[in-house]
């Protein structure tokens, strides 16, 4: 994973700012209104989507709690309840909320997403982010790392989403943000399909399986 200077905190930074400039591209603001590559998802909801990462980590880095966090981000796989759904109808998967903030437009985003990016640095920076961070909507906490980490799967998939749904080149993520997100998607992989299906779909293309990490 990551040597212990920082943890993950600089790979955040480094993949919040990717994601605000794929969401910044003219493609993106240019194709607002289509339909996103995901199910009921305009492309201005999957952009606000992506952006509210930066966002929800500005909002909960300085946070206190008292509640013990998990032992690691593969458990919070393990308990989120979208996981587990099978339609996009399900509550759970609801994004009104993005669709509502897409309703606000693309400059709007572009702006609240860099005031994320710029106050996260600066939690960072001043030594205010807190070790241990509550996730309201999901009822526990995780350590900061493994919090950031949910983060920067989100915006690893996400912007590969984004930039598939407008039909431009998915940006190229450094080593830092990408092996942590692919050593997580890859245990998560074989949790839920085993080391057989996993090893064979990577090697072996006459063995090939549809395989997800969730």
């Amino acid at each position: 994973m990551h040597d212990r200077a920082d943890g993950l905190d600089t790979a955040f930074l480094t993949a919040a700012s990717i994601a605000l400039e794929l969401i910044r591209q003219p493609d993106v603001s240019e194709q607002w209104n289509r339909p996103s590559a995901l199910p009921k998802l305009s492309v201005g909801a999957l952009a606000c989507h992506l952006g509210s990462q930066p966002l929800r980590v500005a909002e909960l880095l300085a946070t206190n709690t008292v509640v013990a966090p998990l032992s690691s981000a593969d458990g919070h796989y393990g308990r989120a309840a979208w996981v587990r759904s099978s339609s996009p109808d399900d509550p759970i998967n609801d994004r009104s909320v993005d669709e509502a903030e897409a309703a606000l437009g693309d400059r709007a985003l572009h702006n609240r997403v860099a005031a994320a990016v710029r106050a996260v640095q600066d939690l960072l920076a001043s030594g205010a982010a807190s070790e241990v961070i509550l996730i309201p909507w999901q009822g526990w906490s995780l350590r900061r790392d493994d919090f950031l980490l949910t983060r920067l799967v989100e915006i690893v998939v996400h912007s590969d989403d984004l930039a598939h749904s407008v039909g431009i080149a998915t940006p190229q993520f450094p080593e830092d943000v990408f092996a942590p997100v692919g050593g997580l998607l890859m245990r998560l992989a074989v949790r839920r399909h085993g080391q057989h299906a996993v090893i064979s779909t990577l090697t072996r293309r006459e063995r090939a399986q549809a395989i997800s990490a969730f």
